[in-house]
């Protein structure tokens, strides 16, 4: 996999930028007549501008996707996703609005603390952000297990594996059939319980990814 994103270009130059750079001493209004005169003439100047520039230096989209990235690509997307939603975690800006039952009891809109910090009816209740801090958490969580072992620590011991014979036997008195079995070495242990507790937090981090995709922006 090659990927190479530019950052975001935008090419145009506005105007009433240059007027503001020619009066710099002064805030100017826009409605002024030589503005007006200066915007008409440069305008379809700087259309022209910025669509050559946009054509010798465009923004790039290169994605190439080769044959094995697609044998595992849950544990090829992980760690790319992971670090994209640290850093979004760290710099964002705001938060979209989120269901209660995506979130722990304490953090829903209808606590009281979360009420009375609403000063309007149209404010944003005092767990708006928490809320949704939590639901990144949990995708950022779900996403390092993807990066990680994570069964690993719920098997513990050593295999230790007998074939024993059945007592069914084909004409020459040989077993038609072995059972494997735990041999007396056998110290392996699963905790079933805490496997199981441990893949539906990951699966409801995936959920949240999936449902709050359309969120992850800053």
């Amino acid at each position: 996999m090659k990927v190479y994103i530019s950052k975001p270009r935008d090419h145009w130059l506005s105007p009433y930028k240059i007027c503001e750079k020619i009066c710099w001493w002064r805030e100017i209004d826009y409605d002024e007549p030589w503005v007006e005169r200066v915007n008409a003439v440069l305008k379809p100047v700087m259309g022209l501008w910025m669509a050559f520039l946009d054509l010798v230096h465009p923004c790039i989209e290169y994605v190439k996707i080769d044959y094995w990235d697609t044998w595992s690509m849950d544990s090829t997307l992980s760690p790319i996703i992971l670090p994209m939603l640290k850093q979004l975690r760290k710099d964002k800006h705001g938060a979209p609005n989120t269901d209660d039952e995506d979130v722990p009891a304490n953090l829903r809109s209808t606590t009281k603390a979360a009420q009375k910090a609403k000063k309007n009816d149209w404010d944003s209740d005092g767990n708006h952000f928490k809320r949704w801090d939590w639901i990144m958490d949990e995708m950022i969580w779900a996403f390092e297990q993807l990066t990680i072992d994570w069964e690993a620590q719920f098997h513990s011991g050593v295999h230790d594996n007998i074939w024993v014979p059945s007592k069914e036997l084909d004409a020459k008195g040989k077993p038609l059939t072995y059972q494997m079995t735990k041999g007396p070495k056998d110290t392996w242990k699963w905790d079933k319980k805490g496997h199981v507790k441990h893949s539906n937090r990951i699966d409801n981090g995936l959920r949240l990814f999936g449902k709050y995709y359309r969120a992850l922006w800053d």
